[in-house]
């Protein structure tokens, strides 16, 4: 186990009516807040009236900026910081899912510069401060309620780039399984996918295993194969909508990673995917992450599936090393295709294999080769990765 600082500083107001806070929560940071949010699911849900009522009772003066897609993109970002430095903003407040959250963390760094936002992805330009920000969330997928990361897509150039820095985590995230009751099936299944693969890029890796650790991200796979199928069903099940939260902020809040230098693999593999075809981010990495598995398993690797099957899948643990990883494979695959009713091929998308080598040139140019996974991968081997999804 490797030397690290425990550092998880997102105050987290979670469960029934806890949004009835966010007013006092935001005045800390000042009397003027920008409120981001996406399409019009926060004012169907009403949402959108219970946060303007928290905000107007803290005597704070309101500004918003709507219309943040999924995918989130460096003109909502670039939007958003005009708002704020012309306005004095203290506070952007995400009122949403990950890509929203994403867009607010972004313009609160942006907020505090004179430069083009895109130069923080693009140039890799270091965030040296940022104004505060609250998350409400209503999606449990993405994790950035609870994390230090964000990722913006630019249409022009074809890119998704992920940025990380202490100054944009969410001083306080509020998350009610309540307002998870309208998110559809469709989203509800991607955001699975999503929570799974946060996880999956930790455990299976080279990295010698934390048995702590491990037992830990087993348990948060097996909460999201409980309770995605009964949340898909039931709607507004809050014991499934609950466990599907938390285990989306644990996920990827760095706790599993402490004590772990890994190198993700599907991630990167999803952002070029999106930010060449605009797909859905869970969606992608649903299709991806089990032919990662399949191509990376071979006698060296198989005791890690192994642990997995018999841990997570509960498979028979008498069987061959290599029978259960195979057949956890399956059964991980059944569940996201079949359990789940996610698409299982890019070519279902209409994607087919002319920009495959592009996609993964894009993502070599920006890491250190080989990629250090289950097993060391270069150029050919990501290639080989994408062909499989077709």
């Amino acid at each position: 186990m490797d030397n690290f600082i425990y550092d998880i500083p997102v105050r987290v107001y979670f469960g029934k009516g806890q949004v009835e806070n966010l007013g006092e929560e935001l005045k800390k940071y000042g009397n003027k807040v920008l409120l981001t949010y996406g399409g019009g699911s926060v004012k169907r849900n009403g949402l959108y009236d219970v946060v303007v009522s928290e905000i107007e009772a803290a005597d704070m003066e309101l500004f918003e900026l709507s219309g943040v897609d999924p995918n989130p993109k460096i003109d909502s970002v670039r939007d958003g910081q005009k708002i704020c430095r012309e306005n004095g903003i203290g506070v952007v407040l995400a009122v949403g899912g990950g890509s929203v959250i994403d867009c607010a963390k972004m313009i609160a760094a942006a907020a505090c510069v004179d430069f083009d936002p895109w130069d923080f992805l693009g140039k890799n330009v270091s965030i040296e401060k940022a104004l505060p920000v609250v998350s409400v969330l209503t999606i449990a997928a993405t994790g950035s309620e609870m994390d230090n990361c964000a990722v913006i897509s630019n249409p022009e150039t074809k890119d998704k780039i992920a940025v990380s820095s202490s100054h944009i985590v969410p001083k306080a995230s509020f998350l009610d399984p309540i307002y998870t009751y309208t998110v559809s099936s469709y989203q509800t299944a991607c955001g699975a996918a999503d929570i799974l693969s946060h996880v999956f890029e930790i455990y299976f890796a080279l990295e010698k295993s934390i048995y702590m650790i491990d037992c830990f991200m087993e348990g948060l796979m097996k909460t999201v194969i409980k309770y995605a199928p009964i949340a898909i069903k039931e709607p507004d099940n809050y014991e499934a909508r609950a466990n599907l939260m938390w285990a989306s902020s644990w996920a990827i809040n760095g706790f599993i990673e402490y004590g772990k230098n890994v190198t993700w693999i599907c991630h990167p593999l999803e952002h070029e995917l999106s930010a060449m075809y605009d797909i859905t981010h869970g969606l992608g990495l649903a299709i991806l992450t089990p032919r990662w598995m399949k191509y990376c398993l071979d006698e060296s690797t198989a005791a890690r599936y192994y642990q997995f099957g018999i841990n997570v899948l509960d498979i028979d643990k008498s069987l061959a090393p290599m029978a259960v990883a195979e057949k956890s494979i399956e059964i991980l695959s059944d569940f996201l295709f079949n359990t789940l009713g996610l698409n299982s091929t890019l070519s279902e998308l209409g994607i087919d294999d002319k920009n495959i080598s592009i996609m993964a040139a894009k993502i070599c140019s920006r890491r250190t080769l080989p990629m250090q996974s289950l097993k060391p991968l270069e150029l050919e081997d990501i290639e080989n990765i994408y062909k499989m999804c077709l």
